[in-house]
């Protein structure tokens, strides 16, 4: 079945200042539910480009579409609703005194009835593992705490994209293992998810597809297996081969692993070698 298209880029331009053109011609297709990391050297033009997802910029030419609707200035404040973001700096993010008070900000602003903002506001403090902090405040929290905090802030506001840029960034192991939890299962609530990161490995195990990003223009937007296969796309992005995909093709010329799918995790790794 195929999925419906609720986002779209049509020809994006931009350029900061007037001078540096951070996007050139950029236009891509986001269907519901989809898992796509959006990868890139830095000044690639990926956070640029997330920014007019969100309407937090305006491009100079082209246009974004919500459901085949030309997203207008009057139409931003909808677009927010529908498209969250969670920036690569919690602190950029952060406002309220409280952690509590700083997830249910969103939710109150949407003018919901008390009850619908404390629910919003408990569910997202537990799918974060937050419950505890709720009273604390936000800003003598560590790095991994605060970027917890912003992802719940996004979460209360049930917003059917999510961006995020960045998200391992800063992420010791133990939250980066959380938080790709919490992308499994916004990904099973049907959530469309979009994060920029330059994790290789993470990449290729959790996104379904994969858009490659070089000098503001997208090189490569494709399944997740023919990208990192592609070696001069890789070369001209500044990406290495996922070590997985390294290691699998290896074993496979010894004659070590089978030939069937590409395993995208350890355990399927293990499979494929008979383990």
């Amino acid at each position: 079945m195929e999925r419906e298209n609720i986002l779209q880029a049509r020809d994006l331009c931009y350029a900061y200042d007037g001078d540096h053109r951070a996007l050139n011609g950029v236009s891509m297709d986001i269907a519901a539910g989809e898992r796509i990391a959006v990868m890139g050297s830095n000044g690639a033009g990926k956070s640029t480009f997330f920014l007019h997802l969100n309407g937090v910029l305006r491009p100079d030419s082209g246009a974004v579409l919500c459901r085949g609707s030309e997203v207008t200035d009057r139409d931003v404040h909808a677009l927010r609703r529908q498209v969250g973001i969670v920036f690569q700096n919690a602190d950029d993010q952060i406002i309220a005194s409280t952690v509590g008070q700083e997830v249910a900000f969103g939710p109150m602003n949407l003018k919901l009835p008390r009850e619908e903002v404390l629910a919003r506001t408990e569910e997202a403090l537990a799918c974060l593992n937050l419950s505890a902090y709720r009273d604390r405040p936000p800003h003598y929290l560590s790095g991994g705490e605060k970027k917890r905090v912003s992802i719940a802030d996004i979460i209360a506001m049930h917003p059917e994209i999510i961006i995020f840029d960045e998200p391992t960034a800063s992420l010791d192991p133990r939250n980066a293992a959380l938080l790709e939890e919490v992308l499994d299962r916004l990904a099973l609530q049907g959530k469309t998810i979009l994060l920029s990161t330059h994790d290789v490995d993470f990449a290729y195990r959790w996104a379904e597809r994969v858009v490659v990003f070089h000098e503001g223009r997208i090189i490569a937007d494709g399944g997740t297996l023919p990208v990192f296969q592609d070696r001069e796309v890789l070369f001209r992005a500044g990406l290495r081969r996922p070590m997985l995909l390294e290691l699998y093709e290896s074993l496979r010329q010894r004659g070590i692993a089978g030939g069937g799918d590409y395993p995208r995790s350890v355990e399927a790794l293990l499979d494929s070698c008979g383990g």
